[in-house]
């Protein structure tokens, strides 16, 4: 009979993982003996980790590293990993339990590859997919497919997924412009909100503008969370780039005035894309 210590060691000299080995190391970790911070996570405790390993993997794939991709969905799996050992101690599933229950979802949701429907198309997959995934999750109403976008969302991907779905049950802009006219309106909106003073109000139509911009960014087949992100980007670049025209002149931006700080902007707009 195998000895825990023995199993220790065997993992310890694994001449090369895999997932049997990766399951097991997280078995070992939250172990009576293992590691007292692995043991006290919960889903709560480490829910947090999960988001940030999603992000970085993200950042890998805008950077387009290979080698850092590589290292950052190992981070992700491990999240994925560690939740299912979790569950596992309390007899809920485990690990093969979702891959089951995933790879039955694929099946189901690619007729066209695994069944006799025809779909020579992207957009034909799309529609097939949203309609099988409305009949699975019994959805009856278009309210419900809304209900069903994921709330921990960032803002912008919510509000943008709301829209898409809002969309496809004919309750939309036709085009561009129309969603553009609803900015301009919604500006005004806030306009009149900020003279009244109130807050709530303020509140209010700021949400509302910035729900008609990604409606906006959504007709104009822009991903509102990716433009975003790309001026706030671009903002660093250009900021940074102010700061060394002023240190280099021997000045620093907490003492000028606006006027001047502009002129400085000015200039890195011109050096920097």
């Amino acid at each position: 009979m195998v000895t825990s210590q023995e199993r220790l060691d065997a993992l310890r000299d694994c001449p090369h993982y895999g997932l049997p080995e990766l399951l097991e190391i997280m078995k070992a970790l939250r172990s009576e003996n293992g590691c007292p911070w692995d043991k006290e996570q919960t889903h709560q405790s480490i829910r947090q980790d999960l988001l940030e390993e999603c992000y970085e993997a993200v950042e890998a794939i805008d950077m387009d590293s290979v080698p850092m991709l590589r290292e950052e969905l190992g981070d992700v799996l491990l999240q994925v990993v560690f939740h299912c050992q979790i569950e596992a101690e309390q007899g809920h599933f485990t690990f093969d339990d979702i891959c089951d229950e995933l790879c039955r979802k694929l099946v189901i949701r690619h007729p066209h590859v695994f069944g006799s429907v025809q779909a020579e198309t992207s957009e034909e997959v799309l529609k097939n997919w949203d309609a099988i995934k409305q009949e699975t999750k019994q959805q009856t109403t278009a309210t419900e497919t809304l209900e069903g976008v994921c709330k921990a969302l960032p803002a912008l991907m919510y509000a943008q997924k709301l829209g898409k779905r809002a969309g496809r049950a004919g309750m939309d802009w036709d085009n561009a412009e129309d969603a553009f006219r609803y900015i301009r309106l919604e500006t005004d909106e806030l306009e009149a909100a900020m003279a009244k003073g109130s807050s709530e109000e303020i509140s209010e139509e700021m949400g509302d503008l910035l729900f008609s911009c990604v409606n906006t960014a959504r007709h104009l087949h822009l991903d509102a969370e990716t433009t975003l992100r790309a001026s706030a980007d671009k903002f660093l670049r250009r900021f940074a780039e102010t700061e060394r025209l002023v240190t280099a002149d021997g000045r620093t931006m907490s003492e000028l005035p606006l006027s001047v700080l502009d002129e400085y902007w000015a200039k890195a707009k011109q050096n920097l894309p």
